[in-house]
C-alpha cells in the first residue's frame, strides 16, 4: 500500500476548531502590534550567553541529525506502507526565499564585513523557522508515524526539530541589527491568518493547488517578517501629519505657492510668520502740549 502525504489531512469539526484558534492567535499578535510603539532591540547577551546560545543550537542540530537518521531506519523497518512524497515547487521557493534573503541583509546591512556576513546567515537559517515552528506544531498529531509505538517515533522526531528551530530563533539575538517592531507582529498575524484559511481546507499535504498556494505565501510572509526584524525602518507605520505642513496641502496649493515664491524671491513656508504692523508716528500725534 502506498501513502501519498507525509500527514493526514484535517476533517470535519477539527478543521474548524484548528482554524478558530489559528484566527484567535492571530488577533493577539495584531493587538500586540498596536499596542507596539516603536522599534525595541534585545539586549546583547554576554560573552557566557552567546557561548551557551551556539553550544545549544549545535547541540540541538546534531541530536535532530541523528534522531532524524535513526527515525527513517526504523519506519523502512516497521513501516508497512510506503510513503512517497510527491514533487512540489515548495523547496525551490524556500531555496530562492533563502538565497534572496541572504543577499538583501548582506548587502543593505550598513556595518563591516563580519557583521553583513554574520546577519546575513543569521536571516537565512532564521527566516524558515518562523514558518515551520507552527506549521509542525499545527501537523505534529497527524503525521503518518511507523507503528508499533507511534507516539515514541513522534517525540524522536519532533523533540530535536521543535528545539532546533527554537535555538535557531535565538540566534537573532547575536545580531545588531534585529529589532522587534511592529510589522513583525502584524505580518506574523497574517501569517497565521493564511494558516486559518488553509485549516478550513484541510491543511493537506501540498500536492493540490490551495495547500501548495497557502504553503508558498506562508512562507513568503515569514522571509518578510525576518526582513521586517532585521530593517523596521522599511516599514514605517502610518504618522499623522502636523497642522500646516505642507504635505497636508493639496498639490495645486503647494504648487501656487511655489510659483508666487519664486516670483516674489521670498522662501517657501508652510504659514508666514505674523509680525506686527510697524506704522509711521502720527506728527500730529507725536507733538507735545507746550508746542501747540
Amino acid at each position: 500500500m502506498t501513502e501519498s502525504s507525509l500527514w493526514a489531512s484535517y476533517g470535519g469539526t477539527a478543521r474548524v476548531v484548528l482554524a478558530l484558534i489559528l484566527i484567535i492567535a492571530a488577533g493577539g499578535l495584531a493587538y500586540a502590534g498596536i499596542r507596539f510603539r516603536r522599534p525595541v532591540r534585545a539586549a546583547r547577551p554576554s560573552r557566557t550567553a552567546t557561548i551557551c546560545i551556539l553550544l545549544a543550537w549545535v547541540f540541538s542540530g546534531v541530536a535532530f541529525l541523528v534522531c532524524y537518521a535513526i527515525t527513517v531506519d526504523l519506519g523502512r523497518h516497521y513501516h508497512t506502507t510506503k510513503v512517497v512524497a510527491p514533487a512540489d515547487p515548495i523547496h525551490l521557493v524556500t531555496a530562492t526565499a533563502v538565497l534572496i534573503l541572504f543577499v538583501i541583509v548582506f548587502i543593505a546591512t550598513p556595518h563591516g564585513l563580519w557583521v553583513r556576513l554574520t546577519s546575513a546567515v543569521i536571516a537565512a537559517i532564521a527566516a524558515p523557522m518562523l514558518f515551520e515552528l507552527p506549521f509542525d506544531l499545527i501537523i505534529m498529531a497527524r503525521v503518518n508515524l511507523p507503528a508499533p509505538d507511534p507516539a515514541w517515533f513522534l517525540a524522536m522526531f519532533f523533540a530535536p526539530f521543535v528545539a532546533l528551530q527554537l535555538t535557531t530563533l535565538s540566534l537573532l539575538r547575536l545580531s545588531p541589527m534585529v529589532r522587534l517592531s511592529r510589522p513583525a507582529f502584524f505580518l506574523l498575524a497574517a501569517m497565521l491568518l493564511v494558516f486559518a484559511v488553509w485549516a478550513l481546507a484541510g491543511f493537506g499535504y501540498p500536492n493540490a493547488p490551495v495547500p501548495i498556494a497557502m504553503n508558498v505565501v506562508g512562507k513568503i510572509l515569514a522571509f518578510v517578517t525576518a526582513l521586517s526584524l532585521f530593517f523596521p525602518e522599511w516599514f514605517p507605520p502610518r504618522r499623522r501629519r502636523e497642522p500646516g505642513s505642507l504635505a497636508e496641502e493639496p498639490p495645486y496649493v503647494r504648487d501656487k505657492r511655489s510659483f508666487s515664491s519664486e516670483r516674489t524671491g521670498a522662501p517657501l513656508m508652510a504659514s508666514p510668520p505674523a509680525r506686527r504692523a510697524r506704522t509711521a508716528p502720527d506728527p500730529a500725534d507725536s507733538a507735545s502740549p507746550a508746542g501747540r
